[in-house]
């Protein structure tokens, strides 16, 4: 069976067994968070001998280049050396500057960076916490001369850094920002059709792609779908329908599972509502976020229903454990 190398450790690996499993069981504190290669926290860099192509899939290429892969999918065939992603490379550092309330249970973190990052708005990033606790969020904002960054989290009960980041206890204190990665920004192709579908805080990435057309002077459609289980899920209600009332190509919808109708408000399931007012999905460029068996089962759903696949654009947001 092939062995890891990391710094003085020596660790082989047990049959099907990951990089990171085997970090993991030989006592090495390896950031990791979803564990299916979608969240990128557990980037690391081979320094000797090759890593899995599979495991390099989603990277940038400069990174590729340098030899990182994510730990969490890699299954070896050979020996390999691996150390931990260098600072300069992926990450950059940061302080908490304000934590707003936007509903009962989200909140608006605002992250001041103290270095250049470059990032699309609806990318996620990876907070890391001086202990070492990293989670994955959206970025709602626009790139700007301020070096701020502003992400919607859920405070989900006895998670250790939601919890923390929302009961201000965060606030001022010093925090790594990794990334960016993810599938859902604005690629800049003014006539097309956009079409937006989130529930919950999957709304900060659509946020930020609808905030990026507008800047870019977007001339297709733009149509924003928004779920929560009922109106409390809903938030940025007031700024999301003042964007519909100021911008002729956007559309905001919200949308709740159960309720009651009232003008302005779609009732029922959010992936059924998308169905019925879209027959027609061939020319549309789709993005999709937030819980993973929405996004899965619409991004089937649509393709389904006539979307063209390679238009579709998901990011699931996978909880991690508290």
């Amino acid at each position: 069976m092939p062995t890891i190398c990391y710094g003085d450790v020596s660790v082989t690996l047990n049959e099907s067994e990951t990089v990171l499993e085997a970090l993991i069981r030989a006592g090495i504190n390896t950031p990791h968070s979803c564990r299916v290669g979608a969240c990128h926290s557990c980037l690391v860099r081979a320094v000797s001998g090759s890593p899995p192509p599979a495991s390099q899939k989603g990277l940038k290429a400069s990174l590729v280049q340098k030899g990182y892969f994510l730990a969490c999918t890699a299954q070896l065939e050979a020996d390999l050396v691996v150390g931990p992603a260098a600072a300069d490379d992926v990450s950059v550092s940061g302080r908490i500057l304000t934590v707003e309330s936007l509903s009962k249970t989200v909140f608006l973190v605002r992250v001041q960076l103290n270095g250049s990052f470059e990032f699309k708005a609806g990318q996620f990033i990876n907070l890391v916490r001086s202990d070492g606790l990293v989670r994955s969020y959206s970025v709602a904002s626009l790139p700007n001369g301020q070096g701020q960054i502003e992400l919607h989290v859920r405070e989900i009960p006895g998670g250790r850094m939601s919890g923390w980041l929302c009961r201000g206890e965060a606030l001022g204190a010093s925090i790594e920002v990794r990334g960016p990665a993810g599938d859902c920004f604005y690629l800049g192709y003014a006539d097309e059709n956009l079409l937006l579908v989130g529930a919950g805080t999957g709304l900060a990435p659509l946020l930020g792609i609808s905030r990026d057309a507008i800047r870019a002077g977007h001339q297709g459609r733009l149509v924003v779908y928004h779920g929560g289980l009922d109106e409390r899920g809903l938030y940025l209600t007031d700024e999301l329908r003042r964007l519909d009332d100021t911008h002729d190509f956007l559309t905001y919808e919200p949308c709740v599972l159960r309720g009651d109708a009232k003008p302005g408000l779609h009732v029922g399931p959010i992936d059924q509502i998308v169905l019925d007012q879209h027959s027609e999905l061939a020319d549309w460029r789709i993005y999709l976020c937030g819980d993973p068996d929405l996004v899965l089962g619409l991004r089937k759903k649509l393709y389904l229903a006539g979307a063209n696949l390679s238009r579709i654009h998901a990011d699931a947001f996978l909880s991690a454990p508290s």
